[in-house]
Formats: C-alpha cells, sequence, structure tokens
C-alpha cells in the first residue's frame, strides 16, 4: 500500500465543512447590560475629564504657570476615539471584516 492514497484520503475527510449554528451563551444579556453600563461610565469619565481640562486651562491662562492641560485634553480626545471605536473594531474582527 502506497503513502499517497492514503494521504490523499486523510486530506479530504479533513477538507470537509463543517457547519457551526452560534447559540446565545448563558447570561448574554446581563453581560451586554454590563458592557453598555461600562460603556456610559467610560464616556461620562472622557466628559468629566475634558471639563476639567478646560477649567485648568482657563486657570493656567488666567493664573500663568506651566501649561499642562493640553495634554489631558489630548489624552481624554485619544481616550474617547480608542473607547468608541473598540465596539466597531471588535466587530470586524469576529465578523472577519466582513
Amino acid at each position: 500500500m502506497t503513502t499517497a492514497p492514503v494521504v490523499g484520503e486523510k486530506l479530504t475527510a479533513l477538507a470537509q465543512e463543517i457547519t457551526i449554528t452560534p447559540t446565545v451563551p448563558p447570561g448574554a444579556p446581563q453581560l451586554v447590560n454590563l458592557v453598555n453600563y461600562l460603556s456610559w461610565i467610560v464616556m461620562l469619565a472622557g466628559i468629566a475629564s475634558l471639563i476639567y481640562a478646560g477649567g485648568k486651562f482657563g486657570w493656567e491662562r488666567f493664573h500663568g504657570g506651566a501649561i499642562e492641560s493640553p495634554k489631558i485634553i489630548l489624552g481624554a480626545l485619544v481616550g474617547g476615539i480608542i473607547a468608541t471605536s473598540a465596539g466597531a473594531i471588535m466587530n470586524a474582527v469576529v465578523t472577519g471584516g466582513a
């Protein structure tokens, strides 16, 4: 018996299409609810950071001294961009970009 037919049979068996039927895991609605709450907390933290940085920027301009508030504003904006695009990035990863 040669190895070529045996390898061909094994490859044919491995190349068969596997059908997957996705099901919702237990506790999925509670997990989605938790993620929604965390999303709101992240947005509120970003807004609070921008308000704080705006107030600090005004304080620094009025009293002089080192200007650190643009760094806070930039950090809040970059964090907001990452936080809001995380859902779209994960959706593209999970669905394969389709």
